[in-house]
């Protein structure tokens, strides 16, 4: 037995436990008077050196990252942009609709003569003018005309405007809801071009008059505390999903009437002006925007599965601003 008790070493354990010069070989722990202690002393004691190192960040590898916020790994994580699948089906239908600029001429403008909307076609006295597809066309036109585009500059101007609204409104209605509403105002805008282009012979084409329509219902919601164009914006589902105004207080809200401001008078410039879209100087029909964009704005409220916001939640558009102050 050693001097003071200490845990004896025979020799043998002795040379195992040190290096070839009589030095001890490193333990994996910093140094330590054991006294009386057994293995199991011994073993718990490693275990609570590498606890302590692992605890240590001066012991961390250098490239492992610190701890962070699961919200702002959550954000990390979520893409850039996110697109709803009914929308990203819907662009990737438009997109597909537009191969059809590969076909024979005679082919293709076949395809815009029985799809594309005619007001031509509704009028009883030319009887005699022949116009592809039949009775059949004067019902499907109302809506196929808005999945044809000029060009790819047409497709794009209409996908781009898509993103940040129809995203929103995608989430909010689904896919069913979502798709008969930009039917519905496809058929509106259709219907203001036919009023105002009665006699009209060319066809129209683009999905113009459904964009506006779903610019138009989501400024019901989108400046609404927490919504996707609010200073506090949630997440993309929840902001897509908060009441909405009433339309008559909606009105009062100043952004909204800016946004109204701005997209009227860029419809009426772009028609005034003529300005075309394709290089063939086929001009705007500003009309049928303009008759999407108020069968959206007035029959959201039949659209909508949201909830109505409570009176004294009305304000919240208001609010919004006065927290930034």
């Amino acid at each position: 037995m050693g001097r003071g008790g200490d845990t004896p070493f025979s020799s043998k354990s002795r040379k195992a436990d040190t290096d070839r010069e009589g030095f001890p070989r490193a333990l994996p722990f910093p140094f330590v008077h054991l006294h009386g202690v057994g293995k199991g002393d011994y073993l718990h004691a490693c275990r609570t050196v590498r606890a302590l190192k692992a605890k240590n960040p001066l012991d961390a590898p250098p490239n492992s990252p610190p701890d962070e916020p699961a919200a702002l790994q959550d954000a990390r994580r979520e893409p850039v942009l996110t697109l709803p699948g009914a929308l990203t089906a819907y662009i990737a239908l438009l997109a597909v609709i537009h191969l059809r600029v590969l076909l024979p001429p005679e082919l293709e403008n076949w395809t815009i003569d029985v799809f594309g909307f005619i007001p031509k076609r509704y009028d009883s006295s030319l009887l005699n003018l022949a116009i592809p597809g039949g009775a059949g066309a004067k019902v499907w036109t109302f809506v196929t005309y808005s999945l044809l585009h000029a060009n790819l500059t047409h497709l794009g101007f209409n996908v781009l405007w898509l993103l940040p609204f129809g995203s929103a409104l995608a989430r909010r209605f689904g896919p069913v809801r979502f798709y008969l509403f930009l039917a519905v105002t496809a058929a509106a805008g259709a219907l203001a071009h036919l009023l105002t282009h009665e006699h009209a012979v060319a066809p129209m084409i683009g999905a113009s008059a459904s964009v506006s329509g779903a610019m138009a219902a989501a400024i019901r919601f989108a400046f609404v505390r927490g919504s996707f164009l609010s200073f506090s914006r949630s997440d993309a589902d929840t902001a897509a999903k908060v009441p909405a105004l009433p339309l008559s207080r909606a009105l009062r809200d100043g952004r909204v009437m800016g946004f109204l401001a701005v997209w009227f008078g860029v419809n009426i410039i772009f028609g005034i002006g003529a300005i075309g879209v394709d290089t063939e100087g086929a001009t705007v029909a500003w009309q049928a925007h303009i008759g999407g964009f108020f069968a959206g704005l007035l029959l959201f409220s039949l659209f909508d599965p949201v909830p109505r916001a409570r009176p004294n939640a009305a304000d919240a558009s208001s609010q919004d601003i006065s927290d930034r102050v």
